[in-house]
């Protein structure tokens, strides 16, 4: 089996104030998904990504923040296993994120 890493990614939205009721639906869809390719056998590891950091540049110059000049900021990535590519991108189906606009990255790991 190889791994594959899922890269969840969306376009900023600074007008969206979610309501705590809001905020417990998408952290159990979160936990829905991911459990249900945990008991697959699949789930390796994942993150969420914190909302601070610096991004460091080939010039040596560091900007605020690691998202400064993209249109999307990478809202964090999980690790699972699979048969291939298109394995893969099945488990990807049914990702909350997909749900609100934004979109999986699937790419294997070498």
């Amino acid at each position: 089996m190889t791994e594959f890493m899922m890269i969840f990614r969306m376009a900023p939205d600074s007008d969206f104030q979610p309501t705590p009721e809001q905020i417990q639906e998408n952290l159990k869809q979160w936990q829905d998904w991911m459990g249900g390719i945990a008991a697959q056998g699949k789930y390796v590891s994942g993150s969420q990504l914190g909302f601070t950091g610096k991004t460091l540049k080939a010039d040596g110059v560091v900007t605020d923040g690691p998202y400064a000049e993209v249109k999307e900021i990478v809202g964090g990535l999980i690790v699972v296993k699979a048969e291939d590519l298109d394995e893969a991108l099945e488990l990807a189906q049914g990702c909350p994120i997909l749900y609100v606009g934004g979109n999986v990255e699937v790419r294997d790991i070498s």
